[in-house]
């Protein structure tokens, strides 16, 4: 039995980007079209694989290595993976491209201040208050994608951000 590969798309941008409003409608429609999707969150697969984080360069390059695994392991077995995950260093990225043979980059462009004022999680406001120093594009260095497949603005709607999306996996012929 030959199983076809499933793919990946990588949601990147800094935090309160909108990624995990992009998903959430990203996986509706694909789910509608009847493809098999799993989402990998940070936050989720944190709780997961490193309950107590600290966030250091370490953990944080252990964390990805293994959220990468993970994800090759589904998209090999035909279920396709949205990561949903900020994963501020590039490499992080590239390495998920350099094993998954079917894999875009969604990189949510979105300015500090937009996501400051969203807040959503209160991590800005942690930073602010000196409860962490681990901020992606704040106290952490966010590294944008040089060459990533879609680009989206994090202030247009999650629909209109995810049929850009479900268009570009289109024309790549992963859907």
């Amino acid at each position: 039995m030959n199983i076809q590969q499933g793919f990946a798309v990588w949601l990147t941008g800094i935090p309160a980007s909108g990624k995990s409003s992009i998903t959430k409608e990203l996986v509706k429609k694909l789910r509608e079209l009847g493809i098999a999707v799993v989402v990998l969150e940070s936050d989720e697969m944190r709780a997961i694989l490193t309950p107590e984080a600290t966030y250091g360069p370490e953990e944080r390059d252990r964390f990805y290595r293994t959220l990468v695994s993970i994800g090759e392991m589904i998209t090999r077995n035909g279920i396709s993976v949205v990561f949903d995950a900020t994963a501020n260093k590039r490499h992080y990225r590239d390495h998920a491209r350099s094993r998954i043979s079917k894999f875009a980059e969604a990189y949510v462009r979105c300015s500090l201040e937009v996501c400051v004022r969203r807040d959503p999680k209160g991590i800005y406001h942690r930073a602010a208050a000196g409860e962490t120093q681990t901020v992606p594009g704040l106290q952490s260095p966010y590294e944008p994608p040089l060459y990533a497949e879609i680009t989206l603005d994090g202030q247009d709607t999650p629909i209109r951000s995810a049929n850009t999306i479900l268009a570009a996996l289109k024309k790549l012929n992963y859907i």
